[in-house]
């Protein structure tokens, strides 16, 4: 599997938000288990529209438990590492 078009493009949009400065960390709720995360955001600014000044667009959340007991990172052979082999 590769990773789909859709995330490298939301990963494109936050690099530019990084880069312009324009990207918020932010505590919001889980829409389907109430839980509450940190979502990292790209802020829209509207500059043409004085009363829509900007708005917030979430790109990714962070991990609330440790990331390395979450997720198994790619093999260099192939697949993924386990939580009990690494390369």
């Amino acid at each position: 599997m590769s990773i789909p078009v859709g995330h490298k493009q939301n990963f494109e949009t936050l690099r530019r938000a990084v880069l312009a400065g324009d990207v918020a960390l932010m505590e919001c709720q889980h829409a389907t288990s109430g839980e509450t995360v940190a979502v990292i955001c790209a802020v829209n600014r509207h500059p043409d529209e004085p009363e829509k000044k900007f708005d917030f667009v979430p790109v990714a959340m962070m991990f609330n438990d440790n990331p390395y007991t979450v997720v198994n990172p790619p093999h260099p052979g192939g697949g993924f590492c386990s939580q009990e082999r690494s390369p």
